[in-house]
């Protein structure tokens, strides 16, 4: 299974932005769907984006028009980049792949350590 290494998270105050990486074990246009996921305390872990190796882009509802997905392959690396930071957005992001973008699709990687990311007054 690919493997990532997530980072760039830390504490922001409400409005402030933050710009996530994630670097894969393995070239990511090689990888069909490359995803953002957050898990807040408490809650299940939620897709938050994803972006295809054709570029497709999906949000989830909550993100559109603050979050944008982007993938570099020379670098093997996906960005998450986050502004006008909600405390609602709290929560450890994760990154993973998938063999589809339909709901359900089977991942392909395996869960890493994630990056906590605090928006707090």
């Amino acid at each position: 299974q690919v493997q990532f290494v997530e980072s760039g998270g830390g504490l922001v105050q409400p409005g402030g932005s933050l710009r996530l990486s994630c670097v894969a074990s393995e070239t990511v246009s090689s990888l069909y769907v490359m995803d953002w996921y957050r898990q807040a305390p408490g809650k299940r872990r939620e897709l938050v984006a994803s972006i295809t190796s054709f570029g497709n882009i999906v949000y989830e509802d909550s993100v559109k028009g603050r979050f944008t997905i982007s993938r570099d392959g020379a670098k093997n690396t996906i960005y998450l980049q986050m502004n006008n930071l909600q405390p609602e957005d709290t929560a450890v992001y994760y990154c993973n792949s998938r063999s589809g973008l339909r709901s359900g699709s089977p991942l392909t990687g395996s869960w890493g350590q994630g990056t906590q990311v605090t928006v707090s007054s």
